[in-house]
Parts: structure tokens; C-alpha cells; sequence
């Protein structure tokens, strides 16, 4: 075994726990290294009774896991990828992304066509909201929070509950899918199905450790994700998707406020200009909407 064991903070709850093990577990069979799994209390995992979009939406389940590695609780940190902010953590780089799990959402309880007019969808997410309502205007929505078992039991009446779908994979629950949603129609939030892994700038022994889980194919399309969410500015607070798939990008963008919103699909040539047209796809959407 070469160097002592790597620390990884992570989330308490259970899909986090279960993501940070099975990634302690490739990390210990790839490096030959223990790794210890270090539990931390997010913002996002304490205030279950207010919305996400009103304690912060994207970073409410990452900074606190930042700043144990920041200060040398931990060596790494594991997240969702798509619960990273778009702009880069100072002190911090993304040393892996592990290969992307199922990145569609899914509906559980009913199927979408089976819903009755007016029927109840709970969700806490205004990307999913504003997605469903483009194809079903008479949908009825409520907040959904809490870890994935309680989700689970807040299913309405009649209605349904959104899900990604990996995240019942890691916890073996797609027995619980009615629907998986298309990709093309429901694009992903940026990142997901992704776990990420962050370690300290400079820590280059770690980063070479870490560097040999990195998937590159699932490297090279979050980037270019992530750099169309970078493009749309860390204040932008608008339902936003977008999803890399056989050399393509596709992206969501709405506006609440005028009732707008867009799909679109841009080819991407596989080289280093496709974070550009990533960028060119942003102000594109951005144009669309006015």
C-alpha cells in the first residue's frame, strides 16, 4: 500500500453515503490505498422545511463538504455532480469524474400520460416544474424535500413524485419507476448522474491517486455542460438542463416570469471547441428568451 489512508468527505445522507462508498471502494482497488469515509452536515440536509431556490439552489449541498477538505479535515470530497456551481471552488480542483450513471429523471407513482387533469406532482426542483408544464400546462405542483426514503412516501394522491434516476440506482430502487422520462424532452440538470471528486489545489500526490478513476468520456461531456451553465452566469436563477449525448448538447433554458422556454441541440466536433459551442449554445438560449 502506498501512502496512508485518503479521508473523502461527503453528505450524510444515505444516497450520498452510498455514492461515497462505492467510490472509496474503486478508489481503494484502483490505488491499493485505505480510504475513510468522513460524514458531514450540509446546509441543504438541515433545512428540510424551506425550498432549495430559497436557501441558495446550487451549492446548499456542497460547501460545507468544500470547506472539510479546504481545512484539512478531509483530502477529498464527493458530490453530486450537479450540485456543483458552475464557477471553480478557490483552493479547490475536480480531480475525477466517475462514469455517469442513468442521467434521466424519472416519474414514480404514475406514469405522465396516466396523470388526470389537475393532477399533483411534487418536486423541489423549478427545472422539473417548468419541464412538465411545457408538455402538461394543467399539472399541479408542490414542493418535495427531505432524503430519498421520505421522498418516497410523499407521492400525492393520484399523482406523482420526480426522481433521477440515479439516484435509485445507487440505492436499488428503480423497482419504483413508473416512467423513465426521455432525455431529449426532459433534459438533465448539468451533471447528473455524475459523481464528482474535488481535492486540494496543489495536493498533487492526491490528485494523482484520485486521477485514476476519472472517466474521460464523462469528463469531457460535463465540462462541456458544465461550461454552458458557466456561460448563463453564477446568478443566472432560471430553470436550466443540459445533457451531452452522442457528440451532441442539448439544453433547457426558462423564463418563469414571461412563461418561456426552449429546447435546443447543438452537434459537438470533439475537439477543444466544443466548450465554446457550449458557450455559443448558452447565449444562444439566452437570446431565444429575450
Amino acid at each position: 500500500m502506498t501512502g496512508g489512508a485518503l479521508r473523502l468527505a461527503t453528505r450524510g445522507s444515505r444516497q450520498a453515503v452510498a455514492q461515497a462508498t462505492a467510490v472509496a471502494d474503486l478508489i481503494g482497488a484502483t490505488t491499493e490505498r485505505d480510504v475513510e469515509v468522513v460524514l458531514i452536515e450540509t446546509t441543504g440536509d438541515a433545512r428540510l422545511d424551506v425550498p432549495l431556490h430559497e436557501i441558495g439552489g446550487q451549492g446548499v449541498f456542497v460547501k460545507e463538504v468544500q470547506l472539510a477538505v479546504i481545512d484539512g479535515r478531509a483530502d477529498l470530497a464527493v458530490h453530486s455532480a450537479k450540485d456543483l456551481p458552475s464557477a471553480p471552488t478557490a483552493g479547490l480542483v475536480i480531480a475525477a469524474y466517475c462514469a455517469r450513471r442513468d442521467p434521466a429523471d424519472a416519474l414514480v407513482g404514475s406514469r405522465l400520460d396516466d396523470l388526470a387533469p389537475g393532477a399533483t406532482v411534487a418536486t423541489g426542483s423549478v427545472r422539473r416544474r417548468a419541464q412538465l408544464s411545457r408538455v402538461r400546462p394543467d399539472l399541479r405542483f408542490v414542493e418535495l424535500r427531505g432524503n430519498i426514503d421520505t421522498r418516497l412516501t410523499k407521492i400525492p394522491d393520484g399523482g406523482a413524485i420526480v426522481m433521477a434516476v440515479a439516484a435509485l440506482e445507487i440505492l436499488g430502487l428503480t423497482d419504483r419507476i413508473a416512467e423513465r422520462l426521455d432525455v431529449d424532452t426532459f433534459v438533465p440538470a448539468v451533471g447528473q448522474g455524475c459523481v464528482a471528486i474535488e481535492c486540494r489545489d496543489g495536493d498533487d500526490e492526491t490528485l494523482r491517486a484520485v486521477g485514476a478513476v476519472d472517466h474521460a468520456p464523462t469528463r469531457h461531456a460535463v465540462e462541456v455542460e458544465r461550461a454552458f451553465l458557466g456561460q448563463l452566469g453564477s446568478g443566472c436563477s432560471l430553470p436550466v438542463g443540459g445533457h451531452v449525448r452522442d457528440g451532441r448538447l442539448t439544453v433547457f433554458l426558462a423564463d418563469f416570469s414571461t412563461n418561456q422556454s426552449i429546447v435546443a441541440g447543438v452537434d459537438l466536433v470533439g475537439s477543444g471547441d466544443d466548450i465554446g459551442i457550449a458557450r455559443r449554445a448558452a447565449r444562444g438560449a439566452q437570446a431565444a428568451l429575450g
